[in-house]
């Protein structure tokens, strides 16, 4: 497991490190995003929204009430919010499988359940008012130096 770092000082960065995750993200991806409320899941999935070829991205919202958002780029991304399901009901019967096999998925709250091996956690920790840290842990050595590359930049 490969523990890799960003550091943001805006929303816009945040973006910035969601698309770089986006451009390097494949078929499969399960990106598990946790964080206090307005600690910026949602920028960063606006990001990987950007990375993957959305065209719209700008129009990527929470769907806290929805519950899942379907969005198409190169990858199909499937954008699911579980802040407002009982922590017993938190994701089941959701097949997300399905959406894997063609695109990636982002789950804001999900530690809500537990998910299977290979998933990609993604832990965004508020600094102060502006700055961020995030977190992710990468089982692929080669694509976490990627991303690695990237981090040291941002």
């Amino acid at each position: 497991m490969e523990l890799i770092e960003f550091i943001s000082n805006s929303p816009s960065d945040t973006i910035d490190i969601g698309d770089q995750i986006g451009r390097f993200s494949r078929i499969g991806d399960l990106f598990l995003l946790s964080g206090e409320l307005g600690s910026g899941k949602t920028q960063l999935v606006k990001g990987l929204a950007r990375g993957i070829g959305v065209p719209d991205w700008e129009y990527v919202v929470s769907p806290s009430f929805t519950l899942m958002n379907i969005y198409e780029g190169r990858l199909t991304l499937c954008h699911l919010d579980l802040y407002r399901l009982e922590d017993a009901d938190a994701g089941e019967g959701l097949e997300i499988e399905e959406f894997l096999e063609t695109g990636i998925v982002a789950i804001e709250w999900a530690e809500r359940r537990t998910w299977w091996k290979g998933s990609v956690p993604v832990v965004i920790d508020s600094l102060d008012e502006e700055r961020r840290i995030i977190r992710m842990e990468v089982d692929d050595v080669s694509r976490a130096e990627i991303w690695r590359n990237f981090s040291c930049k941002s």
